[in-house]
């Protein structure tokens, strides 16, 4: 609520629908300024990052009307349906299905490592529709709006290794989700999805999660550094900078218009492998018996080791990423 009253939600949203019309460029410096203060930003991130975006181009006035006014008021929260169990990232395969009935859809399935899920008041789903094709898999494939207080979701918790509670396992029986609900086209909804994730993959938050330990490493090297550890501050500090470059060019693409699939992607792949890899990175340059084990370095480092695993997996996974690319690059 504190940001929807300085009005960092739903900046770059048109005034149509509650939003400022600001540029992504403007979004993205509050943005990366939150994330470099490690503000709490959970509640309505998804929601203003990729979920309203989606309403606004796919869903209907109704839904739009009765919904993004409580997001930007910062009263309402998204999370994201699309993993499952022996899906993943592989979203061609989900099985949870939506099936026609009077009025509306009825929904019966499980989505897994649903970020969130516990707090939010609703999710964006991908569900199969009808069966793919043979010549294009991507067929049979909708997006819905699902209320997450209706009758027949259960969520259970799946803590991480921090024993934090952020993923959830969401289990649908028979939920019904009403017509206007739909999102988009039914059957079409692979093409929604694929700018969704170019939303969700380019931001700065694919490279800042774990950032706190350059911080702390920075601060524990003091003003003097021996030439070892000024050269990789020093490399660090590049590839930093590197892929905030990269993060911005995607973010110029998206104001322009585009659906920067392959660009999006890139950065999603270089920035979580960097992010993941600078806790181990950090302890190379100052090993914890020269600080202690009870430093604030060394703190920081005890949380990012148990954060960095997931950074690779979440938003799609390396090995999907790298498909995207070598597609996108003709090389597939």
């Amino acid at each position: 609520r504190k940001c929807a009253r300085e009005g960092l939600i739903g900046m770059a949203w048109p005034a149509s629908h509650g939003g400022q019309e600001r540029t992504f460029l403007e979004r993205y410096v509050a943005t990366e300024e939150l994330l470099a203060a490690g503000a709490p930003i959970w509640a309505h991130w998804v929601a203003d990052r990729q979920s309203g975006p989606v309403l606004i181009r796919y869903g209907t006035d109704q839904v739009c009307d009765e919904v993004l006014p409580r997001v930007i008021a910062g009263e309402c929260y998204f999370c994201i349906g699309m993993s499952e169990p022996g899906s993943g990232s592989d979203l061609f395969s989900v099985l949870s299905k939506a099936e026609k009935s009077d009025g509306g859809w009825m929904v019966n399935g499980r989505k897994l490592w649903t970020s969130n899920a516990h707090q939010s008041h609703y999710m964006i789903a991908l569900l199969r529709t009808s069966p793919p094709k043979e010549d294009d898999r991507r067929f049979g494939l909708s997006q819905f709006l699902i209320d997450m207080a209706s009758p027949g979701i259960e969520c259970r918790q799946v803590r991480d290794l921090t024993g934090a509670r952020d993923f959830n396992e969401i289990t649908f029986d028979d939920v019904f989700v009403p017509d206007a609900h739909l999102i988009g086209e039914v059957d079409q909804g692979w093409v929604q999805v694929t700018g969704e994730l170019a939303y969700e993959r380019a931001g700065p938050e694919r490279f800042l999660e774990t950032l706190y330990v350059l911080y702390e490493l920075v601060r524990a090297a003091g003003e003097t550094p021996d030439p070892r550890m000024a050269e990789g501050i020093g490399r660090l500090t590049a590839e930093l900078w590197t892929l905030r470059q990269l993060s911005l060019s995607v973010s110029g693409m998206l104001q322009a218009g585009h659906v920067p699939e392959t660009e999006a992607a890139l950065v999603k792949d270089l920035g979580t492998t960097w992010e993941q890899a600078l806790p181990h990175r950090a302890r190379d340059l100052l090993p914890l018996a020269r600080t202690g084990d009870n430093s604030p370095f060394a703190e920081a480092l005890y949380k990012a080791t148990l954060v960095a695993p997931k950074l690779t997996i979440q938003g799609g996974t390396t090995e999907v990423l790298r498909g995207i690319i070598a597609r996108g690059l003709g090389l597939r």
